[in-house]
């Protein structure tokens, strides 16, 4: 199968930091269609030749096992090609179908790497060159607007181009190898789908922590936010595949629809939930692996006066008959302890305790997202050192590493997704549907937060967020994992 992919905004930091780096790990692992092209698209004035020494001088910015040895790039370079574009001037785009034409590839992808702003006049100019044939696949990057309304927008815009199954909205979450064996862990194996419901699982945690700050982000994100960049996408997206029902088969429709479901069931917001389980925090000047790190508002292109949260945690609930009363924790932030992303399933007790347990001891299930990456289940057992306490139990855990299982040369989520996009495989990928409902959950969060004079709480750069996120989980009684 031949392919084309033209990449909007190939002279990026997305282009070059995720898309390049996993299109070249697809090259070198096979899986990328031999009969391929990379198209960069922007208005640098670049040609082929120039194109490919700037992404070969990139390359050396990106993980060392993700560099291609000289000989792996000359190979990889010969797919490299650049048109240069103003995606407000139709002739441009009438030059890209020449282009595409001069080949006629079977599948061609369109990546817009650019800024949500630019998604709606870019496929109205596509449309209007007649880009939008049925072998054209559409990729949008979040964040797909800023509100409900504006997300509507945006699809309703690339509705009038393209057909649905035409689109892909990219949530790289969704393409993590651990995210993926969550789907198998829950409807591959008869073990823990009939402990999944409330009556065996206390709550279930999710965590998704950055150690780094806003970076060379600081304009984007200071209108953009915590809320925005992780909650309304990544998270909600972990959720669902948490919460949702078994779907009929593993068809995308199928999955899509049971997610659309949980969406649905999230427990409608309230003044006084918004008030005891929403906290915002925005970090202040601390220490971050040793290193003195200025606060969010000294960072560049941040407002000195900026309200924007860095750091959110909220209490959700599923109110459906497998969740009714099991609350979902989830918080994001930056500038945090650690780099961790995971997943705890903490289950409930044994009903009848005829061990002596240590306190607060329970079974749970860790999911981790990354660093590392895998399953860790946590149990009680008699250790050796209570051999003399027949009644004394002990915590012990059985730890799967992916990495270890099934080697370092596992798909990342790029390539993955890339790989999908090529073959028209859409089962990772988000329909509008699941974006609109997921942007009306969290409107009223939002609303809430512009009415609030006190803004978000600082917390020192360095450590887990601000207190309050704890006291919000010790109201249920629990507390957030000590160590990740």
């Amino acid at each position: 199968m031949s392919f084309d992919l033209v990449l909007f905004g190939g002279t990026g930091d997305l282009a070059w930091r995720k898309l390049m780096p996993a299109l070249f790990q697809a090259f070198r692992h096979g899986t990328l269609p031999k009969e391929g092209r990379i198209i960069g698209v922007a208005r640098d004035d670049l040609g082929d030749e120039q194109y490919r020494a700037l992404i070969r001088e990139r390359f050396a910015q990106v993980d060392d096992a993700k560099q291609p040895s000289p000989q792996e790039f000359e190979q990889f370079a010969q797919l490299l090609h650049f048109v240069r574009m103003d995606l407000s001037k139709p002739e441009d785009f009438r030059r890209l179908k020449e282009t595409l034409e001069s080949r006629g590839a079977d599948v061609v992808v369109m990546y817009l790497a650019v800024g949500p702003s630019l998604f709606t006049q870019a496929c109205e100019q596509i449309g209007a060159a007649g880009l939008n044939r049925p072998n054209v696949r559409l990729v949008l990057e979040k964040p797909l607007g800023h509100d409900l309304a504006s997300n509507r927008a945006i699809n309703e815009a690339v509705r009038r181009v393209f057909a649905e199954k035409q689109i892909f909205r990219i949530d790289h979450y969704l393409g993590k190898p651990s995210v993926q064996n969550l789907f198998a862990l829950r409807f591959g194996n008869s073990l823990f789908e009939p402990l999944w419901r409330r009556e065996t699982i206390a709550n279930i945690q999710i965590t998704i922590a950055e150690d780094l700050g806003v970076e060379k982000r600081g304009a984007f994100y200071d209108t953009t936010g915590a809320l925005r960049d992780m909650v309304q996408n990544h998270a909600l997206q972990l959720l669902c595949a948490l919460g949702m029902e078994p779907p009929i088969n593993a068809h995308a429709d199928a999955i899509r629809d049971e997610k659309l479901k949980v969406l649905r069931s999230l427990k409608a917001w309230t003044p006084t939930d918004l008030a005891q389980h929403v906290v915002r925090g925005q970090y202040a000047a601390g220490v971050v692996n040793g290193e003195q790190v200025p606060g969010y508002r000294e960072e560049p292109g941040v407002d000195p006066q900026s309200n924007t949260e860095t750091f959110v945690a909220l209490r959700a609930e599923i109110a459906n008959w497998r969740w009714a009363g099991v609350p979902f924790y989830i918080r994001t932030g930056k500038r945090m302890a650690a780099r961790n992303a995971c997943i705890v399933v903490n289950f409930r007790p044994a009903p009848h305790a005829i061990f002596n347990a240590p306190p607060g001891a329970a079974n749970k299930l860790v999911i981790n997202l990354q660093p590392r990456d895998g399953l860790q289940l946590h149990l009680l057992a008699q250790g050796q050192e209570n051999r003399r306490n027949t009644q004394a139990l002990a915590p012990a855990h059985l730890d799967l590493d992916f990495d270890k299982r099934f080697g370092s040369e596992r798909v990342g989520a790029y390539e993955r997704l890339l790989l999908d996009v090529i073959d028209g495989r859409l089962n990772l990928f988000v329909r509008s549907d699941e974006q609109e409902e997921a942007w009306r959950w969290v409107e009223p969060i939002l609303e809430y937060w512009a009415n609030d004079d006190n803004g978000p709480r600082p917390y020192a750069a360095g450590t887990w967020g601000p207190s309050a996120s704890s006291a919000m989980i010790a109201r249920d009684g629990y507390s957030w994992p000590e160590e990740l």
